[in-house]
């Protein structure tokens, strides 16, 4: 890992509640924070600058990083830990967020700055990070600031409409984010919430008119994924799914081995970025849907064996396919050397 660009990754860390055919767990989550640790599981040199809570819950946020090889930037505050009450029915989570006045909260632009090493590659963040409040504002500050300064901005939307409190100031803040960003995730429902009444043609239009991002790639679910880039569109179809549970952090793996994937073959600058060939952008797609690696699992997973004996949750239709098809799938190419 030393050898690796710095990513720091930042936004919200909670404790998911998770109630799925009426049996209760409590897990380790939050968007970027998943992406975090699906980096650091990937050997990318990852520092998370979101602040953890003192608390007993934040002991086990805390205690997790370390164990995915990655480094807690942001430290440890008095406030209490974000909880997210995730109902699962049908296979599909839906979301209730416990928010005002807790640990992951507690950023300034400042705080951000500070924690995020001279050396820093990349930046990442998205979700409910930026959704509302003075903490929002410190995110978009940071990203701005980050992409006038010509470190490389990466942007995963990650929409939870139906937890935000003024929906339209918040897209607001999206759009106007996007005008910084180099590297754009987001999926076909995130593109939905953020253009409603639109066509799916029409709200990628105005998305792709409106960003700054040289790399966009968005997920369709069992339709696969598709990236625009320098050399125009690819299309990637997603691999059959069998045994799936919920789709509970199915975009977080795929941001991270998108980055991680960009970290391995030299391609975290705004350059690189924008020079991507068809080939690349390609590769890059086909490793996500096929990684090797047991550690492209989602944070809350048990296993790779037994995600492909049993079935998993927490791998979902965007990436139980870089799991669950491994055993077929050869290594992809990114940069003339076979990816392990």
């Amino acid at each position: 890992m030393t050898n690796a660009p710095i990513v720091c990754v930042g936004g919200e860390n909670l404790i998911d509640h998770v109630t799925r055919d009426g049996t209760v767990s409590a897990l380790a989550g939050g968007s970027p924070f998943n992406v975090a640790m699906a980096m650091g599981r990937q050997k990318a040199d990852v520092h998370y600058i979101t602040p953890i809570s003192t608390d007993s819950w934040g002991d086990t946020l805390a205690e997790t990083l370390p164990a995915s090889d990655v480094t807690l930037a942001g430290g440890r505050v008095d406030a209490p830990t974000t909880i997210a009450r995730v109902t699962v029915t049908n296979g599909i989570p839906s979301y209730e967020f416990e928010r005002d006045g807790t640990a992951e909260r507690a950023v300034t632009t400042a705080f951000l700055s500070d924690a995020m090493p001279p050396a820093t590659a990349a930046l990442q963040t998205g979700s409910l990070a930026v959704s509302e409040g003075t903490d929002g504002q410190a995110w978009e500050d940071t990203c701005a600031q980050c992409y006038e300064h010509g470190m490389l901005v990466s942007f995963a939307t990650d929409v939870r409409l139906t937890v935000i409190k003024a929906p339209q100031s918040y897209r607001d803040r999206v759009f106007r984010m996007l005008g910084r960003t180099h590297v754009l995730k987001l999926s076909d429902e995130d593109l939905e919430a953020l253009c409603p009444g639109d066509s799916q043609e029409d709200a990628l239009a105005k998305v792709r008119a409106q960003t700054c991002a040289t790399l966009v790639v968005m997920t369709k679910g069992p339709d696969g994924a598709i990236a625009w880039g320098a050399a125009g569109l690819v299309e990637r179809s997603a691999p059959p799914v069998p045994n799936l549970v919920d789709t509970v952090g199915a975009g977080d793996t795929f941001m991270a081995t998108l980055l991680s994937s960009l970290g391995q073959i030299g391609a975290l600058t705004p350059k690189a970025v924008s020079t991507l060939d068809h080939s690349k952008i390609d590769a890059l797609l086909h490793r996500v849907q096929y990684d090797k690696r047991r550690s492209l699992a989602p944070p809350r997973r048990r296993g790779f064996g037994s995600a492909r004996s049993k079935g998993c949750s927490g791998v979902s239709r965007d990436t139980f396919k870089s799991l669950q098809n491994t055993a077929t799938a050869g290594a992809v190419s990114l940069n003339g050397n076979a990816v392990m």
